[in-house]
């Protein structure tokens, strides 16, 4: 299943769902489409999203490209290189995050969005 995700700086941009987390991969289905403004954390963007899902194999260390569901702030979150608690080139989120999606494009083309840039999310 994909989804796109679209800003201003960087039109749409396909992604595709996994099955890694299969609880979260459907509360956040139900949750589309969403509408959300980009908070910055060096590359990832972040934003809260109306889902509650728990704690599901999450990852402290994620990969270029991921979305995952971050359940202490209810957030979304795209990765797209190092984080402030990355050391090296790891990408390291602020605490395990459940991951359910991969960008499939370049995801450093989220480089482009600035912080409070408007962010939408439905099915492709």
């Amino acid at each position: 299943m994909y989804i796109k995700i679209t800003t201003p700086s960087t039109g749409p941009v396909k992604t595709t769902l996994s099955n890694e987390n299969p609880e979260t991969t459907k509360a956040f289905i139900k949750a589309l489409p969403i509408i959300g403004r980009a908070n910055l954390w060096g590359d990832e963007i972040y934003f809260s999203i109306p889902m509650e899902a728990p704690p599901e194999n999450g990852k402290s260390l994620v990969e270029l490209g991921d979305i995952a569901y971050w359940p202490p702030g209810n957030a979304l979150c795209i990765f797209f290189g190092p984080t402030p608690m990355s050391r090296g080139d790891e990408i390291r989120p602020a605490s395990a995050v459940n991951v359910f999606g991969k960008i499939d494009e370049d995801p450093k083309v989220f480089k482009k969005v600035l912080n409070g840039e408007e962010v939408k999310i439905e099915l492709a």
